[in-house]
């Protein structure tokens, strides 16, 4: 078998137990060699002769799809998103496509959360500021008692509101397929997209990317906010309009951003980053030793289970493999 692998932090020369897993099983492994999420001309061209792909944030494309090999059995998602993956054309060529659901959302949940400690009391702002020699005053906000909405209760979502629980914010949630016993119990309080934005201090995104999220922060979403609203987005980019954003964070009427997802990845030069009411971080929500070994032996399980024709419970384009 040879399996091409190409998170970046799935790499040839880290030991993990994921990596002993996979040589074990595999004749030869190809790594990611540029260190960063593939175009579609390096997926095909290294996709040649392959059995097993566990993927990263690369964008497998229809014309990747159709490019690649015969061979090819089965694309391992390396996390629980797999919207950057043509599914449709995956499952119309034989391949099937899993993922790792569940197994960073702590991982995330705490990036989140930290995301919104850093923006409310203005961590990277004043750290700048004293290792620059400076000693500023700048006032931040409590997050004591305000409001936190949750678009997207699964199970990132769940985590930061369990987190919110601690400092005491009331929390709404919005999810078209909430979980309504969970938020009874946990005292959240179920909201329409509207109401939650036009009633939270904080506004946490946890969506997938589709046709229907895309933008979902839009400059109309903005305008129905609370001034000095905040967003943090651990998601995917695309979920923001980024320049609506950029317009509200100068006037004033958003207090804050926080980015680990951005509509271009990675974002190169953006006007966002010359704000210091915008912390960003390179998509490393799921970066931490225990979400990472999590993920790659899930992913690696996954693969395994689909080439050795076993049942996998992770696939998602809800193929028959056989």
């Amino acid at each position: 078998m040879k399996i091409l692998v190409t998170p970046t932090s799935f790499h040839r020369d880290k030991k993990s137990k994921a990596k002993d897993l996979l040589e074990q099983f595999a004749d030869e492994i190809v790594y990611n060699p540029y260190g960063r999420p593939l175009n579609e001309d390096e997926i095909v061209h290294l996709l040649e002769g392959v059995d097993g792909y566990i993927a990263g944030l690369d964008y497998i494309t229809a014309r990747v799809i159709e490019q690649a090999p015969e061979t090819l059995k089965v694309i391992s998602r390396y996390g629980a998103g797999y919207d950057r993956v043509d599914v449709k054309a995956a499952a119309k060529k034989g391949i099937v496509v899993t993922n790792t659901p569940e197994v960073n959302s702590q991982s995330v949940a705490e990036l989140a959360f930290g995301l919104m400690l850093c923006l409310a009391r203005r961590i990277p702002a004043l750290d700048g500021k004293v290792k620059a020699g400076e000693w500023p005053r700048m006032t931040g906000i409590e997050l004591y008692k305000k409001t936190l909405g949750v678009v997207g209760l699964g199970a990132v979502g769940k985590r930061v509101a369990m987190m919110a629980k601690g400092f005491s914010m009331d929390i709404l949630a919005y999810d078209p397929y909430i979980d309504r016993t969970f938020a009874r119990d946990k005292g959240i309080k179920e909201a329409t997209f509207e109401e939650l934005i036009g009633n939270s201090d904080f506004i946490s995104l946890h969506l997938p990317l589709n046709e229907s999220t895309r933008n979902i922060i839009d400059e109309k979403a903005i305008e129905k906010m609370k001034q000095g609203a905040v967003i943090i987005n651990t998601s995917r980019g695309g979920l923001i309009d980024e320049k609506a954003a950029y317009r509200a964070l100068k006037s004033g009427k958003l207090g804050g951003l926080g980015l680990d997802a951005f509509e271009k990845e990675p974002p190169g030069e953006s006007p966002l980053f010359e704000l210091n009411n915008v912390v960003a971080t390179p998509h490393a929500g799921a970066h931490t030793a225990e979400a990472i070994e999590n993920m790659g032996m899930l992913a690696v399980r996954n693969l395994i289970d689909v080439l050795s024709g076993k049942e996998c419970k992770h696939v998602v384009n809800n193929m028959i493999f056989s």
